[in-house]
């Protein structure tokens, strides 16, 4: 449960026009100790004194008679976020107006004050990310509770020998997890560290590549040939994508494990060798290994230290925002970022409530080309890239109206995940730890799912029908 934010020293700046909104919005922040201002009639270049925590409500009527008051306005010249609040037949205009987070915070004329304390809540937490400075930990950068406990695991587990095995979604930085753990070793960060994609690995290579070769083992064998295992020798070897190696390979590596020794192809002669061992994968090994498709003695050989990474919407839009603000910062440069400021508060908005299925590798995609734009024409003209990204992740369309996805393709999914997790639950009696580790994923994800497809504890479950 988060800590309620403290809300002393929020001002609140009403433009409402025709709407007669100011009143209503005064009554329902009552309860919080929220200063309260209607600027109405006041013009808006002669606002003065506007505190450095303020937000301004604006009903889309206020727009008729003040072109000069839009949201670019406002947050450019005194950083303050802007709620818009709607009229009758006006959602369709905000949009699709000329910006495209314009209807990023926008209430409906009806607000509750349910609504628009949960709206203020949400702009203060984003105002406060864009102000406090992430933690950064040789490199990994976290503000998110689950992401700063990931950090104090590893270096729990960083100077001990033992294997470790690294779950998470494609593209949520297990290898920089690997890396960590490899940089806080006392003894084998002096050593290599060595990274080796299993999903590569060419059939009938498997021998030479992790094992090596004498000279003259095979036609082409001109030299001797170390494999990765004696690359990595006193230092770390990392097996991305575990998960993908067949079982016939996985007898072999699972060998070298046992006896810490490799034979050469063509050689008779034993290598010693002492290295830790760090694999990842985004598949369910538990659950492969139930129906035998990943060997158990090799599981519980690799699973000895189990660490899970958080995908970036379980860390959430602080986290977004910080690795998005840093990654930008690094193309732009710092002698261009003086110049050009820090980002508008409009594209910080939408970049924490944006998805980012491929997480991590995704918004570095993204942040780089926002920055490539910024360098190059020194101004955060990056509407159309962000539209762009938008429409391609399903969002929205290059004009600002939303996107649905495929309907039938997501029912279906959301159909097989359901019927996944309650026959993972009905195998290990229902207890929700052995499930989710059944399943490769943490205790929270299995929550989360759990309530999105209503799936209830001590309850009988119908498995949903299979579109076929």
């Amino acid at each position: 449960m988060r800590t309620p934010l403290n809300l002393d020293e929020l001002e609140i700046y009403v433009w409402e026009g025709t709407a007669d909104i100011a009143e209503r919005v005064e009554r329902c922040m009552a309860s919080l100790d929220v200063q309260v201002m209607r600027a109405d009639g006041v013009v808006f270049s002669s606002v003065q004194d506007i505190g450095h925590f303020a937000i301004a409500v604006i009903s889309v009527s206020v727009l008729e008679n003040n072109v000069q008051l839009t949201r670019q306005a406002i947050e450019g010249r005194y950083g303050m976020p802007v709620v818009w609040v709607s009229a009758s037949g006006r959602e369709r205009e905000l949009k699709s107006g000329t910006f495209v987070a314009e209807y990023s915070r926008v209430l409906p004329y009806d607000f509750t004050g349910a609504e628009l304390r949960a709206m203020v809540v949400r702009v203060v937490q984003q105002m406060r990310a864009n102000t406090v400075r992430h933690v950064r930990t040789d490199d990994m950068i976290a503000i998110d509770a689950c992401m700063l406990d990931l950090i104090k695991e590893i270096d729990t587990y960083a100077d001990c020998e033992h294997n470790v095995l690294v779950y998470g979604e494609t593209g949520v930085g297990k290898e920089r997890v690997a890396q960590r753990l490899h940089e806080k070793h006392s003894a084998y960060s002096q050593g290599p560290f060595v990274v080796v994609n299993c999903g590569a690995i060419p059939d009938g290579l498997f021998e030479s590549l992790f094992f090596g070769h004498a000279k003259g083992a095979f036609t082409g064998a001109v030299a001797a040939h170390k494999g990765y295992f004696e690359q990595a020798n006193g230092g770390t070897l990392f097996l991305d994508e575990i998960g993908d190696l067949p079982r016939y390979q996985q007898v072999k590596l699972l060998r070298v494990l046992e006896e810490s020794m490799v034979t050469r192809v063509g050689s008779t002669t034993p290598i010693r060798l002492d290295f830790r061992l760090v694999a990842a994968t985004n598949r369910p090994l538990r659950e492969m290994v139930q129906v035998g498709d990943f060997r158990s003695d090799l599981f519980f050989r690799l699973a000895v230290i189990e660490l899970y990474v958080p995908s970036l919407e379980e860390r959430g839009e602080q986290d977004k925002i910080a690795i998005f603000r840093s990654i930008v910062g690094n193309v732009v440069g710092e002698d261009i970022m003086a110049t050009v400021g820090d980002p508008p508060l409009w594209l910080l908005d939408t970049v924490g409530r944006m998805r980012f299925p491929g997480n991590v590798r995704e918004l570095r995609n993204f942040a780089e080309r926002v920055g490539v734009v910024v360098r190059q024409t020194g101004a955060w003209g990056v509407e159309l890239v962000v539209k762009r990204m938008l429409a391609i992740s399903g969002e929205a369309q290059p004009d600002g109206t939303p996107v649905e996805p495929l309907e039938s393709n997501r029912k279906a999914w959301d159909m097989t995940e359901r019927n996944k997790i309650i026959n993972a639950l009905d195998a290990n009696d229902w207890r929700r730890q052995s499930t989710a580790q059944y399943l490769g994923i943490s205790r929270k994800v299995l929550w989360e799912k759990m309530r999105k497809y209503q799936i209830v504890d001590g309850e009988p479950q119908t498995p949903a029908p299979m579109i076929g």
